[in-house]
């Protein structure tokens, strides 16, 4: 039996992970595992469910049956999060179409994983949005839902109140960048170390590189891992590359392939998740925090982080602690 509820939350955020009758094992134990473990070195933290519309017994894909939550709305929950769905075509029961687009008007947050969006699609909630899937589907994806603007090979697709993301580990990775919105940079860094995962791969980067050859494989990764630990320091490409035993070209190639951005652009957003993660747990003047998180000076901080996130240092403080 498949634990289907998690602790008290204090933030009052609640997840309904919805089963369809047939589920993939994958996706579904990442969502379990990244909203409904237990997790109680946090003191705010989703509480949720496994759930199926009517259904109380689900079977996964490799054959396995297990207990869920049968519900026949989504009212008590704030994110209905979709792991997979069939991609054959099948009508969708009413009731539950109905009661998706219900939740969807009045402002909930919905997600998918994998083939989740292909439901999403199905109900007309991805029409003039971008969304992505796993690549295997992406042209039966596009041929099926053309007021979609796809977007192929990237890990996730973040709009808010609509997310999707590419298959298997990806879903983790939008589960990372979510519990980061909710609760903040500590929180997402602490899930992913338990996770043994990257605690930030951007939902640009290419869902795979079949270009990057087991010789620098390693080098590279060992680059990124040097930037991430001497942020403060000024780093340059050219260094970056020759760590990685690479050519200049070859590096900016290789890395716009694997990271779905500019080594420059990703330094900078290193860094900004650095200064997001000092303000969340201290308050150093604006000249301080630039010279911790790596930037030249506060302007060029309060540039950057405001273009990322929409809002200065001091407002992201203050949404943070009033969220506490």
């Amino acid at each position: 039996m498949l634990a289907t509820s998690a602790q008290t939350s204090i933030a009052g955020h609640k997840i309904a992970i919805l089963a369809g009758e047939i589920s993939s094992l994958f996706e579904l134990s990442c969502a379990v595992e990244l909203f409904i473990l237990p997790r109680p070195e946090f003191r705010e933290w989703y509480s949720g469910d496994v759930v199926s519309f009517g259904n109380t017994q689900v079977q996964s894909s490799a054959g396995l049956s297990f207990s869920v939550t049968a519900v026949s709305d989504f009212s008590d929950y704030d994110t209905v999060l979709v792991p997979s769905w069939p991609v054959e075509q099948s009508p969708i029961d009413k009731a539950l179409k109905r009661t998706l687009l219900d939740f969807h008007l009045r402002g909930g947050r919905l997600v998918s994983f994998c083939s989740g969006a292909f439901l999403l699609g199905r109900l007309g909630i991805l029409d003039n949005r971008e969304a992505t899937t796993h690549w295997r589907y992406s042209e039966q994806f596009e041929q099926e839902f053309p007021h979609t603007q796809f977007k192929n090979n990237v890990l996730f697709v973040d709009q808010g109140s609509v997310a999707t993301s590419a298959g298997s580990a990806a879903a983790l990775d939008l589960g990372i960048e979510l519990i980061r919105q909710d609760f903040g940079a500590r929180a997402a860094q602490l899930v992913a170390k338990r996770l043994v995962v990257s605690p930030y791969r951007k939902g640009g980067q290419a869902q795979f590189s079949e270009q990057l050859n087991n010789t620098h494989r390693g080098d590279f990764e060992n680059t990124l891992t040097w930037v991430q630990n001497n942020l403060q320091q000024s780093i340059r490409v050219e260094d970056m590359a020759q760590s990685a035993n690479m050519s200049r070209r070859t590096f900016d190639r290789q890395f716009k392939l694997k990271m779905g951005q500019s080594p420059n652009a990703w330094i900078v957003s290193q860094r900004i998740e650095l200064a997001r993660s000092i303000l969340e747990n201290s308050n150093p003047p604006l000249e301080q925090l630039a010279e911790l998180s790596g930037f030249e000076n506060a302007a060029a901080l309060r540039h950057h982080f405001k273009r990322r996130l929409g809002v200065t240092p001091r407002q992201y403080k203050d949404q943070f602690l009033a969220q506490r």
